[in-house]
C-alpha cells in the first residue's frame, strides 16, 4: 500500500525523537547545557510537563487532559492520513501529515510512559502513568541584549531571542503545520483541478453518448 511510505516517515520521526531524548536522559544531567554550534545552538536538558516549546499548563486536570487529548489526536491524525492517501491527495500534504503524526506520537510516548520508565513524573502527580514529562533539549539563543533605559516599560530588561527549548517531535509538528499553511494553495489546488477534470470527463462521456443516440438513423420500412 502506498500509504505505508507515509507511515514510515512518521516512524522515522518517532525513532529520531525517542533516540535523542533517551541519549540526553542518559548522558546529561537536568539543566545541563552543551554548546553544539557556538553560542547560538545548544543542547539544554529540560523536563516539560506541559505543551510544545516549553508552554506549561499548571493544573493537575490540565496535564491529564493534555495527555488524553494527545492520544486521541494521534489516532485521529493517523486515520485522516489514511483517508487522504486513499483520496489521492497531494504527496506534499501527506508528508506534512506524516510529520505531524510522528511528532504527536513522540510526545505521547513521553507523556504516557516516561513517568514510569524514566521516573520523571512531577512529585505531586497522583500516578506516574500519563504524567510523564516531555524531554526537551534543542535551544537556539540566537541573540540576547539589554533593552536601553529609554525604552518604555522594557528599559533595562534582559531579552533573549529565541528562548523556547524544544525537541525533534515539536520541530516535526511545527514544520508540518507551517508547510501546510504556506503551500495550502498548491496542496489543495491540484485536488480541485483533478475533481474538475473528472467532472468534465464525465460530462464529455454523457454528451458523446447523447450525441450518438441522436444521430442514429430511423429504421427503414421495406
Amino acid at each position: 500500500m502506498k500509504v505505508l511510505k507515509y507511515f514510515l516517515i512518521a516512524i522515522l520521526v518517532i525513532c529520531l525523537d525517542q533516540t535523542s531524548k533517551l541519549l540526553v536522559h542518559k548522558y546529561m544531567y537536568l539543566h545541563e547545557e552543551v554548546n553544539v554550534i557556538g553560542e547560538w545552538f545548544k543542547f539544554h536538558y529540560l523536563l516539560n510537563p506541559g505543551m510544545a516549546f516549553g508552554i506549561r499548563w499548571d493544573s493537575e486536570f490540565g496535564k491529564l487532559a493534555l495527555t488524553v487529548f494527545r492520544i486521541f489526536a494521534m489516532f485521529g491524525i493517523g486515520y485522516y492520513l489514511f483517508q487522504m492517501e486513499r483520496k489521492k491527495s497531494h504527496a506534499g500534504f501527506l508528508v506534512c501529515l506524516a510529520l505531524i503524526l510522528g511528532g504527536a506520537i513522540g510526545n505521547v510516548i513521553d507523556s504516557t510512559f516516561y513517568g514510569v520508565f524514566l521516573d520523571n513524573a512531577p512529585i505531586d502527580s497522583p500516578t506516574k502513568w500519563f504524567h510523564g514529562q516531555v524531554i526537551d533539549m534543542l535551544f537556539f539563543p540566537i541573540a540576547d541584549f539589554i533593552w536601553p533605559e529609554w525604552v518604555p516599560f522594557l528599559g533595562g530588561e534582559y531579552f533573549l531571542f529565541f528562548s523556547p527549548v524544544f525537541n525533534i517531535a515539536d520541530s516535526s509538528i511545527f514544520i508540518g503545520v507551517v508547510s501546510i499553511l504556506i503551500f495550502q494553495k498548491r496542496f489543495f489546488q491540484e485536488k480541485e483541478e483533478t475533481a474538475t477534470e473528472e467532472i468534465k470527463s464525465e460530462s464529455n462521456i454523457e454528451s458523446t453518448s447523447i450525441s450518438t443516440t441522436e444521430i442514429q438513423p430511423p429504421p427503414s420500412n421495406i
